[in-house]
């Protein structure tokens, strides 16, 4: 009764004694005569009834007042209350409750839902038992929750728990209406959550959860598609997340999360093709993320700005193009899956900035770059860095609409592309100035032997010596400077540079030399003294060919030494 004394507050209700519940069935009758056992008390042959059992029932009422110890003369043994086999009818309600033993409630069939809200108790076994749903926010246990092999259609709810174990739902089926099966947000656990082989349809919400040990979901199935499946916003776990085997359709979402073990999708099968299927953006791993052994990702991988320790993966098992988000993603090695450039080409390939309206992310390749360097493959790493320079440089073009800055951008890009690799191979500037010396061995070469070069001196060109070798000895020229006619000096079929330099004069003018005179025009800094002396002459045949390249050859010269002076210093590397 709910009565109240003048000028005082309610009045003392007591709790209900065994006579209350009189006349008792015989399955309760059983559970009060062996409370004081501790023996594990078993209705029938112990095993979950499929529906009510009369032979089985027991009132939650009863066993309410049994674990709270309000029967004196039947005091429960200190090792808990133990119930298998049994049907439990009505609300077994135990909000607010302090229970200093542990509860086995195994293989039963709850009608309704068990109400732990705010409870503080040892352990709670509910294994193999079928439960309309359970209510345990802001539960406190000293050990953990453990519903292994249970059945439960409704919603698990554990926000803001507080366990000093584990809560264990291996091979538990667990199905919710209302779109999320497990609600731990906000859990502490110095243990971890266990769904090894369970069945789920519908979320799991470990969003804020402190996690003494692992997440593992190895062998799990868990249904939620088109929404959040598990939901590991800003979790922090001190150990692994297991999803080796696992099946999800629906959304995998960890952003902000903090694990201090691995992230091991070992053979998983992520799934949300609409969407996400794997969102570890701004998480960080300080173990390896592995991805291989036939583990499929159909939906988006989202490593934006995920920090892991190393990453393990097989090519075969990368999400199609399209499908990866690795900006601002660190890693410090690959201890598994391919090493090589073309390969982690492809594999960065896969994120398309375009989809998510961006131009070009260099930082991918930078950081790609820098792996394989710190791991010896220091080719692969100066690959990696000139497709990084090709491919932003495109990206800038694109962005480009004033069409005479678009071709004067690919006009340079493509220079600097062919010649010094962006700046990342300066050495590449140096085989092309030995292609050009080498053209101009050839074509001055050629020059010399069909006469087509002259002397560079206005002297040598008026003297005699030059002047008459232009004629044949059977010609003759009336000279203005010495006022005489002079015969010509060549013989018949020898070219003006040929009877010049057998002249007895000219031996004391230098001697040309292709080689050299290729050299010195070719490169600015030198002075071999070739060019000084000896010039292309377009008056003869090729002679006007042999000149423009030798123009060419002096311009090429200049550029590529500066090119490869800018490559060696940087300058013409993106930023």
């Amino acid at each position: 009764m709910n009565e109240f004394a003048p000028g005082s507050g309610p009045a003392f209700v007591p709790v209900p004694g065994l006579e209350d519940f009189q006349p008792l069935n015989a399955a309760e009758a059983k559970i009060v005569a062996n409370l004081r056992s501790g023996d594990f008390d078993r209705l029938g042959d112990g095993s979950r009834p499929d529906k009510d059992d009369p032979a089985r029932t027991v009132r939650a009422e009863l066993l309410r007042v049994l674990i709270l110890g309000g029967l004196d003369s039947f005091r429960m043994h200190e090792k808990g209350l133990s119930v298998s086999g049994a049907c439990i009818v009505g609300v077994l309600d135990l909000e607010g409750c302090r229970i200093p033993r542990d509860i086995r409630l195994k293989d039963c069939l709850f009608d309704a839902s068990p109400v732990l809200r705010s409870a503080i108790i040892d352990n709670l076994f509910l294994d193999g038992s079928a439960l309309p749903g359970l209510q345990a926010d802001r539960l406190e246990a000293r050990g953990g929750l453990s519903i292994r092999g249970s059945t439960v259609t409704d919603v698990i709810r554990l926000a803001g728990a507080r366990l000093g174990g584990n809560i264990e739902a291996d091979g538990a089926t667990i199905s919710a209406p209302d779109g999320v099966a497990i609600n731990a947000e906000g859990l502490e656990a110095r243990g971890g959550v266990l769904l090894r082989g369970a069945d789920i349809r519908g979320g799991v919400n470990l969003s804020s959860a402190r996690l003494g040990a692992d997440v593992n979901a190895v062998g799990a199935k868990i249904e939620r598609p088109g929404a959040v499946a598990v939901d590991g916003d800003g979790i922090v776990v001190q150990g692994d997340l297991a999803l080796r085997g696992v099946a999800i359709n629906g959304e995998v979402r960890m952003r902000g999360a903090n694990f201090g073990g691995e992230i091991d999708c070992t053979a998983a099968t992520l799934s949300e093709p609409e969407g996400y299927s794997l969102r570890l953006n701004g998480a960080r791993v300080n173990g390896a993320f592995f991805l291989r052994q036939g583990a499929t990702i159909r939906g988006t991988l989202d490593l934006t700005a995920t920090e892991i320790g190393a990453i393990d993966d097989d090519q075969a098992c990368w999400p199609r193009k399209g499908d990866l988000l690795l900006n601002r993603c660190r890693y410090g090695a690959f201890i598994g899956g391919p090493v090589d450039a073309a390969s982690r080409l492809d594999w960065l390939s896969r994120q398309v900035p375009e989809r998510w309206k961006e131009h070009f992310w260099p930082q991918p390749y930078e950081q790609l770059a820098s792996v394989l360097g710190e791991m010896g493959h220091n080719e692969d790493a100066r690959a990696v860095l000139i497709a990084k320079e090709r491919l932003q440089r495109r990206a800038r073009r694109a962005r480009a609409k004033n069409p005479f800055l678009h071709a004067a951008l690919a006009a340079t890009d493509g220079v600097l592309a062919v010649t010094v690799r962006y700046g990342r191979q300066p050495l590449l500037a140096l085989l092309w100035l030995c292609l050009f010396w080498a053209i101009g061995v050839l074509l001055f070469g050629s020059a010399q032997r069909n006469g087509a070069l002259k002397p560079n001196s206005p002297v040598v060109l008026r003297s005699p010596e030059w002047t008459m070798c232009g004629l044949e000895q059977a010609q003759s020229r009336y000279m203005p400077s010495t006022g005489q006619v002079m015969p010509g000096r060549a013989l018949a079929g020898q070219n003006q540079l040929t009877c010049f330099l057998s002249q007895p004069e000219a031996s004391s003018y230098p001697e040309f030399n292709p080689w050299m005179y290729s050299l010195d025009a070719l490169l600015p800094v030198l002075e071999i003294g070739q060019k000084q002396y000896w010039r292309p002459d377009p008056t003869k045949p090729n002679g006007n060919i042999t000149l423009n390249y030798y123009y060419f050859q002096s311009v090429v010269g200049w550029a590529l030494s500066l090119l490869a002076v800018a490559g060696f210093s940087g300058l013409v590397k993106s930023r």
